[in-house]
């Protein structure tokens, strides 16, 4: 008799294809669906009903459901999510889009800094103050926020974001800002104390912007997520997986969905990293290349780097700062717009350029023979001979060969006088060169020699460029895993129940108060341990990391500390 905590099953819903995978004590059953736009958990649950026939078990037998998504991810980098406000300190209204005022190129004169999320005339100001150290400077005006309610309400908009500055140090008056808005409002609204308690106030209000933009949406995707599972009889838990690459609540989700960015590739990493571990091998480089993204991320001795800022929608040649900022804790890695879906086309000097834009799975490449047209890497790859057409995505879709070549020539070979095997051959060059130079950016900006590492690469599209890609970095050794297709979804089942929480206080060590840092990793513990608690039982262990600089340095380093209270 199979019990059901013998039974798990992961889900990732990508920009192409939603993967699906399930673990039968130990025999992995998967499969890959189109991704539905318009409802996305629908692929979730075609892909549910293809692997649980295939094991031979009932919907109401799995023990548990583990989830990721790039619908966050892609809302964000496509500007489609709520209409939202934001209210801010009086004074602190254009900081989103000052940023910095940092170059990530100095030598671009018509350098194009990134839109903010959130227009000007959406930002709204209110008089209060609190000092660096906590202290109320100025009170709240809470006769403003009244009025700011009653044009936000009359405004149409879906969400708001609080950002008060140091409001990390005290969360007072975002709390009461929040309240009273909640009293004429009904939309939802997020604070960047609970969202992002750190310093640094453009990072800390743009990740809150973030998580208010996509916050409606993805929380009336999860509620109709879990509804639908329930009418087709499912009894066992949901999970997401967050950025960090552990495990939180639906609830958790909902309510901070700026979590889960990367919670699609961070199963990827995992999956890398279980595979390291498993070879011992202590220097990987994962290259997960799907139906609409490639990423890249570094695994030194069997865990994937991480980082508490990430970067969405890099615009300028994959430099770091020419993105979207989210403070969160995340697993470090670079992602570019260059998937199998990926549309190839001719620039006005006639160079062959690939991406951002994607075929997605609406209509798809033209070899999907679902009405598209333009050209993706997934036809060069069919002309090419990359590919089997009767046995695409395990047979499930049939490709249209000559489609492909129609497509390829009409659109990038005849505008450069070159026939459909060249034209192929050249589209797949560029877009492995533009992930070859984006893994060279991320291996230079760690300060690591790429080509020191063994690749692992996964996803739908990865295998069939990742010899090109190992050429062209020096790597000698590529691994292609069983399971590679989908190999995020696989990688969930080996997530960890965690959460991390962050708080920011600034100190000497001259003047370190070991009951005052004790009183606030005692806070965040209990914080951190009430996620995880809803979800795991038995022992949890916890890890303590302080971010320490020398005084007049910007960027802190991490320093692992014990965990038991500081002394006297």
């Amino acid at each position: 008799m199979t019990s059901k905590d013998d039974i798990r099953l992961g889900a990732d819903i990508g920009g192409t294809f939603t993967d699906v995978a399930l673990d039968l004590r130990g025999t992995i059953f998967s499969t890959k669906v189109l991704t539905n736009y318009a409802a996305p958990e629908q692929a979730i649950l075609d892909g549910i009903a293809v692997v649980t026939r295939d094991a031979g078990i009932a919907l109401a037998e799995i023990g548990i459901i583990i989830h990721g998504t790039t619908l966050a991810t892609n809302a964000l980098i496509e500007r489609r999510g709520a209409k939202t406000a934001l209210v801010t300190t009086e004074g602190f209204r254009d900081v989103i889009e000052m940023r910095t005022e940092n170059r990530f190129e100095q030598y671009d004169l018509d350098l194009q800094l990134p839109a903010p999320l959130i227009p000007r005339e959406h930002r709204f100001t209110v008089k209060g103050r609190i000092g660096a150290e906590g202290q109320e400077l100025q009170p709240l005006d809470e006769a403003a926020l009244e009025g700011i309610a009653d044009r936000i309400a009359a405004g149409g908009f879906g969400s708001v974001a609080i950002g008060f500055i140091h409001a990390y140090t005290n969360p007072d008056h975002e709390r009461r800002a929040r309240a009273i808005l909640s009293r004429k409002l009904t939309i939802p609204i997020s604070i960047s104390a609970e969202v992002s308690p750190q310093m640094r106030e453009f990072e800390r209000f743009n990740t809150v912007c973030a998580n208010a933009y996509v916050r409606p949406q993805m929380a009336d995707y999860l509620a109709r997520f879990q509804t639908r599972l329930k009418e087709m009889g499912a009894e066992c838990p949901v999970f997401m997986i967050h950025s960090g690459g552990g495990l939180i609540s639906v609830e958790t989700a909902s309510e901070f969905p700026v979590r889960l960015v990367e919670s699609g590739p961070a199963g990827g990493a995992i999956f890398a990293a279980d595979i390291a571990r498993r070879f011992g091998l202590e220097k990987v480089v994962s290259y997960d290349m799907g139906g609409t993204t490639a990423k890249i991320c570094l695994i030194e001795d069997y865990a994937p780097r991480t980082a508490r800022t990430f970067e969405v929608a890099r615009t300028y040649r994959f430099c770091k700062g020419s993105g979207m900022p989210i403070s969160i804790p995340v697993i470090e890695m670079i992602e570019i717009g260059a998937g199998g879906g990926s549309i190839a086309w001719v620039d006005a000097m006639g160079r062959i350029q690939t991406g951002p834009e994607s075929a997605g799975s609406e209509p798809g490449p033209a070899c999907y023979g679902r009405g598209g047209r333009r050209p993706a890497i997934t036809d060069a790859d069919l002309v090419l001979g990359k590919l089997d057409p009767d046995n695409f995505a395990g047979g499930a879709i049939r490709l249209d060969s000559p489609a492909s070549e129609q497509a390829i020539l009409r659109d990038v070979g005849e505008r450069l006088s070159l026939d459909a095997m060249a034209t192929a051959f050249g589209i797949c060059e560029v877009v492995d060169e533009n992930m070859a130079n984006a893994a060279r950016v991320h291996a230079v900006e760690n300060g690591k020699n790429i080509s020191d590492n063994v690749m692992i690469a996964f996803g739908g599209a990865a295998p069939l460029h990742a010899a090109r890609l190992c050429e062209k970095l020096g790597i000698d050794q590529c691994i292609v895993p069983k399971g590679a297709g989908v190999g995020s979804a696989i990688g969930f089942l080996k997530a960890p129940f965690g959460y991390e929480a962050l708080a920011s206080r600034l100190t000497r060590l001259s003047q370190f108060k070991p009951a005052e840092a004790n009183a606030l990793l005692d806070d965040l513990k209990v914080s951190a341990e009430s996620f995880v608690r809803a979800g795991a039982n038995g022992t949890i262990t916890c890890e303590i990391t302080a971010f320490m600089r020398y005084a007049g340095q910007g960027w802190e380093i991490p320093v692992p500390l014990p965990d038991e209270p500081f002394g006297n």
